[in-house]
C-alpha cells in the first residue's frame, strides 16, 4: 500500500469528516453532552448545598431540600448521559459503516496489479479490525475525551471561583500531568501502528492456510503451519505488551502527579477549615470539582492511547480508499460500440507486469481473432497466453501497442462497456458461498428462473443440479467445495452461457477433469462457442481441434499461425509440443488419443 504520509491525530480528520453527513445527530450529541456537562459541574454545588445547608442546617427540611436538588441533579445527569450515549455510539457504528463501504467500494475496482504487492487478506483484516476500532474509538473514547474536557474546564473555572488559592495549587500541577502524555504519547502511536500491523498479518496467516486445508493436512504440514502461526501470534503478543506497557506508564505517570497536587490542595484546604477561613461545604465543593479535573485528565490519558491507535487505523484505511486504480474509464463521453460478433486485433504490444519491469510478459506482439471465428494461444508455460487474456479484459494497459475492438480501441471503451461483452471461463471456476441459481445468476442477476435452468441444461449441469438435496437451492459452500470439479465447471460455464457474451475466453476449461466430466464440459463448450468470438488457451493441444485457427506462442512472442495440420509441418515448436503430448503406440505424425482422424472433432478416449 501507498507509504503513510499523515502523521499524529490529524489522520482522524477524514474519518470524522464523515459526521457532517450526520449534522442534526452530531448536533443533538454535541448539546447532550453540554447539558451533562453541565449537570455534572452542578453536582459540586449540590455537594456544598448539602454538606452547608442539608447536614448543618439543623432540620429535617433542610436535609430534605438539599437531598432533592441533589437528586433533581442526579436525574438531569442521567437523562443526559442517555441521550450522549446513544446518539453517540449510533454516530460511532454509522461512521464505521461508511468507512468499510468506502473501503470495499474502492478495492473491488482497484487494477487487479494491486493485489500482487498487497494480501487481500491482510487487506480485509484492515476492513474488519481497523473499522471496528474506529467504531469504538468515536461511539466511545472520543465521546468521552470531549466530555473529560469539558468537565475538566468546567471544573477548573469552578474551582477558581470557590476558593483562589487552593485552584493556583492545582494549576500548577495540571502541566505535569500532561508532561506524561506528551512523552510516552507518542510511543504509544507508533506501538499501536505495529500492533495493528501485526494483527491483520495473523489474520491473513491463518486465513491463507484455512484456504488451502487440504494441502496442508495432504503434506502433514499442521505442525510446521502450527509452529509458524504461533510465531506470529507471540510477535503480535510482544508488540502489544510493549504498547500496553507504554500505556500503563502514560496513565500512572498522569494519576501520580495528579494526586500529589491534590494532597497539597487538601493540606491546604484543611488548615483553612480549622481557622475558619472557608467553609466545609466550601471545600467538599472544592475537592469534589478537583476530583473532576483528576478523573478527566487520567480519562484523557487513557484516551489518549486510544486516539493514538485510532489514528494508525484511520491512516491504512484513508490510504486503501484514496488508492486509485491504473485502469480507468476514458474520460468524457464513450461513444464505442460493438458489433454481434466483434473482431479482436492485438496491435503491436509490448506489456511488463509492474511487479517485473524488466522482463516483457509480451514484445511487439500483433494478433488477429476474427469475427465469430475461434482462436487457440498455445505455447508452453510462460508464453504469454495469460498475459493476452489479462490485457483483453484491460486488467492491464499494455505499455506500448493498442488492443482493438472492431477497430477501436479498447480503452475508448468503458470497463463496464466492455467487460459485458466478454465471459471468462477459468480453468479453476470461481464459485460464491452461496446457493447454486446465485452462481449461475451471478453473470446476470435478473434472469428468470426458466433462462438459468436453461443455461444449466445448456452447459449439461441441469441433471446433476436436480439431484441436488435442494436443487437449485441447494448452496455449494465456501468456493463451491460441495462440488466435483466436472460440476463446479459446468455451473461457471451455465453462468457464461446465461451471460450471454459477445466474446468468449476459454482458459482451458477441461484440463482438470476426468473423462466423462470432459466430455459433458466439451459438448457444452461447443454450444456456447457457436457464432461467437473465442479464445481459448490450450494446455492439451488434443482439446483445440474444434479452433478455427491455432496461435503458437513462446517467450511473450508470436511463433505462428495455422491449422493444426499446417503448424505440424510448418513450426517445429507446435510439431514438438505435439509429439510429447501424443506420443502412445500406433500413433504418428500428431494423430491424436481417442480420434480416428485428426482432423476431426475430439472425442475422448
Amino acid at each position: 500500500m501507498p507509504p503513510r504520509a499523515k502523521e499524529g491525530l490529524r489522520s482522524l480528520a477524514p474519518v470524522l469528516g464523515l459526521l457532517v453527513n450526520y449534522k442534526r445527530r452530531v448536533i443533538g450529541a454535541s448539546m447532550a453532552l453540554l447539558f451533562t456537562a453541565a449537570a455534572t459541574l452542578s453536582m459540586g454545588l449540590g455537594v456544598q448545598v448539602l454538606i452547608d445547608e442539608g447536614f448543618g442546617g439543623g432540620s429535617n427540611d433542610s436535609l430534605k431540600g438539599a437531598i432533592a436538588l441533589f437528586f433533581v441533579i442526579a436525574a438531569a445527569m442521567a437523562f443526559g448521559t442517555f441521550i450522549r450515549f446513544y446518539l453517540v455510539s449510533w454516530l460511532g457504528e454509522r461512521v464505521s459503516a461508511d468507512i468499510r463501504k468506502q473501503v470495499f467500494d474502492n478495492i473491488v475496482r482497484l487494477h487487479p496489479g494491486f493485489f500482487e504487492t498487497n494480501r487481500s487478506l491482510e487487506i480485509m483484516s484492515r476492513i474488519t479490525t481497523d473499522t471496528t476500532l474506529l467504531q469504538t474509538i468515536i461511539g466511545s473514547s472520543f465521546s468521552m475525551a470531549l466530555r473529560s474536557g469539558l468537565t475538566t474546564t468546567g471544573a477548573l473555572v469552578m474551582m477558581f471561583i470557590t476558593n483562589l488559592k487552593l485552584s493556583m495549587i492545582i494549576a500548577l500541577g495540571v502541566p505535569l500531568v500532561l508532561l506524561p502524555i506528551l512523552v510516552f504519547g507518542r510511543r504509544v502511536r507508533r506501538l499501536s501502528n505495529q500492533s495493528q500491523d501485526s494483527i491483520a498479518s495473523v489474520g491473513s496467516y491463518a486465513g491463507e492456510v484455512i484456504q488451502n486445508i487440504r494441502v496442508v493436512q495432504s503434506y502433514t504440514r499442521e505442525a510446521f503451519e502450527s509452529d509458524a502461526f504461533n510465531h506470529e501470534v507471540e510477535r503480535a503478543f510482544s508488540i502489544a505488551q510493549r504498547r500496553i506497557w507504554q500505556r500503563s506508564m502514560l496513565v500512572c505517570g498522569a494519576i501520580l502527579l495528579l494526586f500529589a497536587g491534590m494532597s497539597g490542595m487538601l493540606w491546604e484546604g484543611g488548615q483553612d477549615v480549622i481557622t475558619g477561613q472557608m467553609s466545609g461545604g466550601e471545600l467538599g465543593a472544592f475537592v469534589f470539582y478537583a476530583i473532576m479535573v483528576g478523573t478527566g485528565v487520567t480519562t484523557i490519558s487513557e484516551v489518549w492511547g486510544d486516539l493514538q491507535r485510532a489514528a494508525g487505523a484511520a491512516e491504512r484505511l484513508v490510504e486503501l480508499i484514496h488508492t486509485e486504480s491504473l485502469i480507468n474509464d476514458p474520460e468524457g463521453d464513450v461513444t464505442a460500440t460493438s458489433s454481434e460478433q466483434p473482431e479482436l486485433r492485438i496491435d503491436r504490444v509490448t506489456f511488463c507486469y509492474p511487479t517485473r519491469p524488466e522482463q516483457a510478459a509480451l514484445e511487439n506482439f500483433s494478433l488477429s481473432i476474427e469475427a465469430g471465428k475461434s482462436l487457440a494461444l498455445v505455447g508452453p508455460s510462460g508464453a504469454g497466453k495469460s498475459t493476452v487474456f489479462e490485457l483483453l479484459l484491460r486488467f492491464y494497459d499494455p505499455g506500448i501497442g493498442r488492443i482493438l475492438l472492431d477497430g477501436q480501441d479498447i480503452r475508448d471503451f468503458s470497463l463496464q462497456q466492455l467487460r459485458e461483452n466478454v465471459a471468462l471461463v477459468p480453468q479453476q471456476p470461481a464459485l460464491f458461498t452461496g446457493d447454486v441459481r446465485y452462481n449461475i445468476a451471478y453473470g446476470n442477476p435478473d434472469a428468470s428462473d426458466d433462462e438459468i435452468q436453461a443455461a444449466a441444461r445448456a452447459a449439461h449441469a441441469h441433471d446433476f443440479i436436480t439431484a441436488l438435496p435442494d436443487g437449485y437451492q441447494s448452496h455449494l459452500g465456501e468456493m463451491g467445495v460441495r462440488l466435483s470439479g466436472g460440476q463446479r465447471q459446468r455451473i461457471a460455464l451455465a453462468r457464461a452461457i446465461l451471460n450471454d457474451p459477445k466474446i468468449l475466453l476459454l482458459d482451458e476449461a477441461t484440463s482438470a477433469l476426468d473423462t466423462e466430466s470432459e466430455y459433458q464440459v466439451q459438448l457444452a463448450l461447443q454450444e456456447l462457442m457457436q457464432n461467437r468470438t473465442t479464445v481459448i488457451i490450450a494446455h492439451r493441444l488434443s482439446t483445440i481441434l474444434h479452433a478455427d485457427k491455432i496461435a503458437v506462442l513462446d517467450v511473450g512472442q508470436l511463433v505462428a499461425t495455422g491449422s493444426h495440420s499446417q503448424l505440424l509441418e510448418e513450426c517445429t515448436l507446435y510439431a514438438r509440443l505435439a509429439n510429447l503430448q501424443f506420443r502412445e503406440p500406433g500413433l504418428t505424425n500428431g494423430e491424436l488419443p481417442g480420434s480416428a482422424d485428426a482432423s476431426g472433432p475430439y472425442v475422448p478416449g
